[in-house]
């Protein structure tokens, strides 16, 4: 098996002081997480930034000034911007990310009933989000919330809207999306082309158990406070770096090594 490539998914859009105090807000507060989990063994990670006020933005001068710091901290890490955003957000706004110059950037390949709101990814957006990408040479992580999103993401390659190698991250336990299961992530996994690469991203009480699957079974693995807060039942994670450590720990026990971010570029065929 290929190293373990661990993301980071640090803040999010969601998560709130009044939910866990450790949800980092400020630029300062990301990078500053962000350097903890990548010294745990993170490579990757996944950012969305927040306002004055702690609420989810896009703004790119935030997330510029959040890169920048992350990057002064730890140079080698690959930075993945989310052009998700919140529900809300149009996608103007939510590809302000791009601005930021990052290593990747999310794609997510359809809508989706996120809980009692609905996030819209109509195809035409899709395809947009996919050229902006191309064009300004950053590698798409293709983001899947349900099965039919993997035929989305292949017809953007059919259409040379995709160039770069594959890399697909399954969000799993949304309510409305597809279910957290091993039989769930086993059918997504067939259905990707077998030089893909993939991640997996349990959302609550998920994270761990598919975590552990997909390390079992060669994927990779996204953790974090967006998707998760806390460490065991009940117990709040106290940092970004207490998850990507249980999930070090996990992998020891299994026998798979931890990915440098060098060798992730390597993997992901990252330039």
């Amino acid at each position: 098996m290929n190293d373990l490539i661990i993301t980071v998914a640090v803040c999010g859009a969601e998560v709130t002081r009044d939910q866990t105090p450790y949800i980092p807000l400020t630029p300062e507060e990301i990078a500053q997480q962000t350097y903890e989990a990548y010294l745990a063994g993170a490579s990757i990670v996944h950012l969305h930034v927040r306002d004055e006020n702690g609420l989810p933005t896009q703004d790119a001068s935030i997330f510029k000034k959040t890169v920048d710091l992350i990057r002064e901290k730890c140079p080698d890490i690959i930075v993945q911007v989310s052009t998700g955003g919140a529900v809300w957000m149009t996608p103007e706004e939510r590809l302000q990310s791009l601005e930021a110059n990052p290593d990747m950037a999310t794609l997510t390949t359809g809508t989706v009933n996120f809980g009692r709101e609905v996030f819209s990814n109509p195809l035409e957006v899709i395809e947009k989000f996919a050229e902006e990408m191309s064009k300004r040479g950053i590698m798409p992580e293709i983001e899947c919330f349900d099965m039919g999103h993997i035929s989305t993401a292949m017809y953007l390659v059919k259409k040379n809207l995709i160039k770069s190698h594959l890399h697909f991250d399954f969000v799993m336990g949304v309510p409305g999306g597809i279910a957290a299961s091993v039989r769930n992530l086993v059918a997504m996994v067939e259905n990707i082309p077998n030089e893909a690469t993939w991640s997996v991203a349990g959302i609550g009480k998920n994270e761990f158990k598919m975590a552990t699957a997909a390390i079992a079974m060669g994927g990779h693995v996204r953790v974090g406070l967006e998707d998760n807060i806390y460490i065991s039942k009940g117990v709040l994670a106290k940092s970004n770096a207490e998850l990507v450590e249980k999930v070090v720990r996990i992998s020891t026990e299994l026998g798979r090594d931890i990915a440098t971010p060098k060798r992730a570029k390597q993997i992901l065929k990252l330039t």
